[in-house]
Parts: C-alpha cells; sequence; structure tokens
C-alpha cells in the first residue's frame, strides 16, 4: 500500500523519503494542491526498478500474441508440480560444468 506525503514535507525530508522508496520498495504518493483547473496533481515516487519491471511487462504484454502466449505458459507452469532436482543434476542436464 503506497505512503502519502505532501509536497511540503517531501521537501523538508527528501533524502529520508526517497531512501524509504528505495530501502522498502514502497511507492510515495507526493499530494500536490490542485491547480486552478481543480483538477489533482499529484505525482508518484518508485523504486527505478520498479519502473523497468513495469514497463518491461508493459511492453510484452503490448502484443495480444505475445500476451496469450504468455499467460498460457504461466498457467502451465502453476499446473505443474515440479519435482526437487539437486544441483549437480541440474549442472548436468544444463551442460555446465561440475562444480569444484
Amino acid at each position: 500500500m503506497p505512503t502519502d506525503t505532501t509536497y511540503t514535507s517531501l521537501r523538508a525530508n527528501l533524502s529520508s523519503v526517497l531512501d524509504h522508496v528505495i530501502d522498502d520498495q514502497e511507492i510515495v504518493i507526493v499530494r500536490r494542491a490542485s491547480h486552478s483547473t481543480g483538477q489533482p496533481r499529484d505525482v508518484a515516487l518508485i523504486p527505478a526498478t520498479e519502473l523497468a519491471s513495469l514497463t518491461e511487462t508493459a511492453h510484452l504484454l503490448r502484443s495480444p500474441r505475445n500476451a496469450r502466449r504468455l499467460l498460457a505458459a504461466l498457467r502451465r507452469a502453476e499446473r505443474q508440480s515440479p519435482k526437487p532436482a539437486s544441483l549437480a543434476k541440474l549442472r548436468k542436464d544444463l551442460k555446465l560444468a561440475p562444480q569444484p
């Protein structure tokens, strides 16, 4: 759940608010006074890694064909119960060199 702050509070505590966004991977909504149009002018601060993830997800789901393919793969993965495997077996299956 995002936390809220005001523009004035953000200015006074910018460093700690940015640390909170990054350290806790938390969204912070900066509430700003309405403009002369009466529309709210709120802004969201999110970690850059979260923005990159959202952007990539939107890109992958933009094509209806790709979205169907990805969602079908997700449903298949959720239906299967993979059996645990040892690291040695996984390395062998992937044709990786054995660990020293």
